[in-house]
């Protein structure tokens, strides 16, 4: 899954694709690079983040979205936690959700995220994320960071369900970097294969974010790809069936080889 941030602000690449026309190259160039699908988001859940009006985050997307149809093979996600956005989003060409906030996200005008999900019948990736993304570096982080994720997925698994969400159309995201330390991110790419047990294909977004930073003694975003790398190797390996990244054509190149070896096991 390649990242398109449509955003001014987002930690990695923001402002770089806000021009409509900048975002939809890029998107191009990530599916020549072996993107299978691409995820585009027009708000920025970076550690700190304020929120921004529905109406802001759709004159950011739509374009993009409408730019793309008929011009992209692969699917194209909308990361969004709002439903207005989603359900706009959906009828633009978006053909799956990624909602960070995991069904909990505010509503504003239009029917809840649920009843959207449910209503197009599109894939939805349902992610923990412990607190909200303003605060959720503030801590404190979970004692117990693998039954907290455990517990935070089991919930937003039974909110789907209680929207008429079915089971096969959800997707698992232990949430890397929202609102855990550097050393729980680590022990939760350690302990993937456990999050399996809860059924559902699991989608892992590692992509240079701070803990690999901490890791590499403070080295910036842009000084973070074998980091990630290595990450991503972690990730395939625990099994993670969908990786979120930047640099695409890296990373399938990381996919490939270590979904072989994951095979081979």
């Amino acid at each position: 899954m390649g990242v398109l941030n449509v955003t001014p602000d987002s930690f990695s690449d923001g402002g770089r694709y806000l021009d409509a026309g900048a975002a939809v190259r890029r998107a191009l160039e990530m599916e020549a690079a072996g993107a299978d699908i691409i995820d585009i988001g027009g708000e920025s859940t970076r550690p700190g983040s304020e929120g921004i009006s529905a109406e802001t985050e759709l004159a950011r997307v739509l374009p993009v979205l409408e730019a793309l149809g008929g011009r992209v093979k692969i699917p194209l996600s909308i990361d969004t936690q709002k439903a207005r956005v989603a359900e706009a989003a959906i009828a633009a060409g978006a053909q799956m959700v990624n909602d960070v906030t995991a069904l909990r996200g505010p509503e504003g005008s239009g029917r809840a995220m649920g009843e959207v999900v449910r209503a197009a019948d599109v894939p939805v990736v349902l992610m923990h994320m412990r607190g909200k993304p303003r605060t959720m570096q503030r801590g404190p982080f979970a004692r117990d960071v693998i039954r907290d994720v455990t517990r935070g997925l089991r919930e937003a698994l039974e909110r789907a369900r209680r929207a008429g969400i079915r089971r096969g159309q959800v997707i698992l995201d232990p949430g890397i970097g929202f609102g855990k330390s550097t050393e729980q991110n680590c022990e939760l790419l350690a302990r993937l294969g456990e999050l399996r047990r809860l059924g559902c294909p699991l989608l892992v977004g590692s992509s240079r974010k701070a803990f690999i930073g901490n890791l590499l003694g403070g080295a910036g975003e842009e000084q973070r790809i074998w980091g990630t790398a290595a990450s991503v190797t972690a990730a395939v390996l625990g099994g993670a069936h969908i990786v979120r990244v930047h640099d695409v054509a890296e990373m399938a190149q990381v996919v490939r080889v270590a979904d072989s070896i994951a095979v081979e096991r």
